[in-house]
């Protein structure tokens, strides 16, 4: 009996433990239970809302880029695109063939269809072709039957609608590059383009906007059942630009008489730049989806460079237009502007002759004359007397030898030497010789379109340091000039303003005088040299430019105001190999007068801010 009880005594025991341990277990889990379901239950609700609602991102839509009067330079196309469900497609390949028979497929084209399809799921839809047109739109629509699986989108595509008149300025769109990438989201989404060169570039926040947002229901597997809200973002800002696109076209023009040449035209009080044409140009337009081998390969292996913008990228030996630095230069160290020097047709330093371009010399020539005829002895001597150093502050002052801050990127910055440029670049001592090459815009100076046309404009508008730009509005912000004092004697700028308008009376240029009254122009001839003709050249017959290959000719340069007796325009215009000024002079005086016609630097009224539609030529 008490055996019995012993082992009932045990077995009660261990019941009990066992009870207990599951009570325990029972608690437990209860309060498990109670901790997810009562105390955490907003925190798992959410979880459970992530995993059933997902965020996307929509693309903004791209503001609009206009000229002075308003008139859209680069604007949003809807871009029909067909898109393509994998799972609802019975046979990839033979869709993709049925397809081509509407809408054309390279072979490139079905490759990346494929691959694609490959690393998607079944139920995303891949772009196949972009860019369609209103009939291919409709052909689709009409054999929609025939092709399960395909459907249209609509987006939109930048366009250019000027085309080649303005791809250097404005640049173009492009496909996200890992260096762009700088947290935006917005960046991450397929297919989207940002500004990769000119004004898209420079203004690239200002014109993306801020994305918006869709709220989607989807399944476990991330299929989307429904749109459950939307917000379309913020749309980017227009950005209104300087140029006159009417001009910048009649330019653009003008300068295809000439295989390769850029011309600037700017407000001389403002810095406000009219127009900035670089010939040859590109179309702006095939980059926007991207753009194929042949037409990469055109443009990259055209002999004449048409992806350079000359106007502020061309570095070139100002040549003659440089001496009226020398000549302020002389004039701020106390030269009097009746000081003459004789021109015999050559200087002699040391062992070596230098010669003027005028073969028999210029006679007896003061500082007016010598700017009027170009009189080579006359700078070679003035430059001498001033030196190298105070001849490259002057430039300086009228921005040569770096860059003039212009609102783009792409701005090259040229060269003005000096003694200690020399002599931490090459390691050798500054030559009396290099003084005198200087003088004339030859040897190691070397300026941009864009920096010729700026001294100019600082020459004849009193010494006010204007900063070119192409920016006159971003949204509702102005663009604000702050230009300050180049600091030099009104009466000897106005000495070197006299020398520019007897060039073009009686001077170098004066048969390509305006005939207009009230619009001359004032200005100053410049030939930079590029190679000598050579003793085996003349030899051969070989005397004249246009006789020698064209890689080998001189540049072709001018600069010009206009009108003489009030100036407020500016130009420059270089002619890449055009072998001497004669070249450039008659293009410049043509801008000038389309120019005054046009009256750019007008107020603008409101009648001006009509918008026109552009030519189909663009």
């Amino acid at each position: 009996m008490d055996r019995d009880v012993d082992r009932y005594r045990s077995v009660t025991r261990r019941a009990l433990v066992l009870g207990a341990t599951k009570l325990g277990m029972v608690g437990v889990l209860g309060g498990r239970l109670y901790y997810l379901q009562i105390t955490e239950s907003d925190h798992y609700r959410v979880l459970a809302e992530e995993n059933r609602i997902n965020m996307r991102l929509l693309a903004p839509s791209r503001g609009q880029i206009v000229d002075r009067l308003g008139i859209p330079l680069a604007v949003n196309n809807q871009n029909f695109r067909v898109v393509m469900v994998e799972e609802q497609v019975d046979d990839l390949e033979d869709t993709l063939a049925r397809l081509s028979g509407i809408v054309p497929l390279s072979d490139a084209d079905r490759r990346r269809v494929l691959r694609d399809a490959d690393r998607s799921r079944a139920f995303v839809p891949i772009t196949v072709q972009d860019n369609l047109t209103w009939g291919q739109v409709a052909r689709l629509d009409v054999r929609a039957p025939e092709l399960p699986g395909l459907s249209i989108e609509v987006g939109e595509l930048r366009h250019y609608p000027f085309a080649e008149s303005t791809g250097h300025f404005l640049g173009y769109v492009g496909a996200v590059s890992e260096q762009d990438l700088t947290g935006d989201p917005v960046l991450t989404l397929p297919g989207f383009r940002i500004g990769k060169n000119g004004m898209e570039r420079q203004h690239e926040e200002a014109l993306r906007g801020t994305a918006g947002t869709s709220q989607v229901e989807v399944n476990a597997v991330g299929r989307v059942i429904r749109e459950l809200s939307r917000d379309e973002g913020t749309p980017g800002r227009d950005v209104s630009l300087t140029v006159d696109i009417g001009l910048q076209q009649y330019v653009q023009d003008r300068l295809t008489t000439e295989e390769s040449a850029s011309a600037v035209v700017l407000d001389v009080l403002t810095g406000e730049i009219f127009a900035l044409a670089s010939h040859p140009g590109f179309d702006p337009n095939l980059f926007t989806t991207g753009i194929d081998v042949e037409n990469w390969r055109r443009l990259n292996d055209d002999p004449y460079a048409p992806l350079t913008n000359k106007a502020i990228a061309g570095q070139y030996p100002p040549g003659s237009t440089f001496k009226m630095l020398v000549a302020l230069t002389a004039l701020e160290e106390g030269i009097s502007p009746s000081h003459s020097v004789a021109c015999p047709g050559f200087m002699t330093l040391g062992s070596h002759r230098f010669h003027c371009w005028r073969r028999g010399g210029h006679g007896w020539v003061d500082m007016v004359g010598a700017i009027a005829h170009s009189c080579d002895v006359f700078f070679y001597e003035t430059s001498r007397r001033v030196g190298i150093d105070k001849i490259a502050a002057m430039a300086n002052r009228f921005g040569l030898g770096d860059k003039v801050n212009l609102d783009m990127p792409g701005e090259r910055p040229g060269l003005m030497p000096t003694r200690d440029w020399k002599l931490a670049t090459m390691g050798t001592q500054w030559q009396p010789g290099e003084t005198v090459v200087c003088a004339i815009g030859q040897g190691y100076v070397s300026a941009t379109p864009l920096q010729l046309a700026v001294m100019t404009a600082r020459m004849v508008n009193g010494g006010k340091a204007i900063v070119p730009h192409l920016t006159k509005r971003v949204g509702d912000a102005v663009w604000q000039d702050g230009a300050g004092d180049v600091g030099i004697a009104q009466h000897n700028l106005d000495v070197v303003i006299e020398g520019m308008n007897a060039v073009t009376t009686y001077g170098t240029a004066g048969r390509f005088q305006i005939g207009e009254q009230g619009m001359e122009m004032g200005g100053k001839t410049g030939t930079s040299q590029v190679r000598r003709i050579t003793m085996a050249e003349r030899a051969a017959g070989v005397i004249r430019q246009q006789d020698r290959p064209w890689r080998d000719r001189h540049h072709g340069l001018f600069v010009g105001y206009a009108p003489v007796h009030a100036p407020r325009y500016a130009c420059c215009v270089v002619v890449e190999h055009g072998g001497s000024s004669s070249v450039a002079a008659p293009i410049a005086s043509d801008i000038l007068l389309e120019t005054q016609r046009r009256s750019p630097a007008r107020p603008l009224m409101a009648a001006d801010a009509v918008l026109t539609e552009p030519t189909s030529e663009g």
